[in-house]
């Protein structure tokens, strides 16, 4: 009685990866991947530190329209808001009065998920941290 070898179980017709080979790959979509998501993360800051930013820019522009309409400053945020003077917030940015007078005002924004609180003295002052 003879013993057949099958020919498609042996060494040199056997195809595939490694282990090594198959750990080296990992490790390095490892690597990639956590710098990714942090160069993610950073953007997505940024982003939001920026609607918080432009939405400072806005409320400038409605208080503005609102001194025309009452020759004053608004004291709180609430009047500003709707289609009247047409201040729309983006989601999560806390917008603050802190100041209002006749002569100017002084505004605070930041969005809840930024790292940056931006402040607005006016009429016509810059944006700062």
């Amino acid at each position: 009685m003879s013993i057949k070898i099958l020919s498609g179980f042996n060494k040199e017709n056997e195809k595939g990866f490694t282990l090594i080979e198959l750990m080296i790959v990992i490790a390095v979509v490892g690597i990639l991947a956590g710098i990714a998501i942090q160069q993610f993360t950073v953007y997505r800051t940024r982003s939001l530190n920026s609607a918080a930013k432009a939405d400072l820019r806005n409320a400038a522009t409605a208080q503005e329209a609102y001194y025309v309409a009452n020759e004053q400053y608004c004291a709180t945020v609430a009047p500003l808001t709707g289609t009247t003077y047409g201040l729309y917030l983006s989601d999560k940015v806390a917008l603050t009065v802190t100041a209002a007078t006749t002569s100017g005002y002084t505004m605070t924004a930041y969005h809840s998920s930024g790292n940056v609180t931006y402040t607005l003295s006016g009429p016509g002052g810059a944006i700062t941290k």
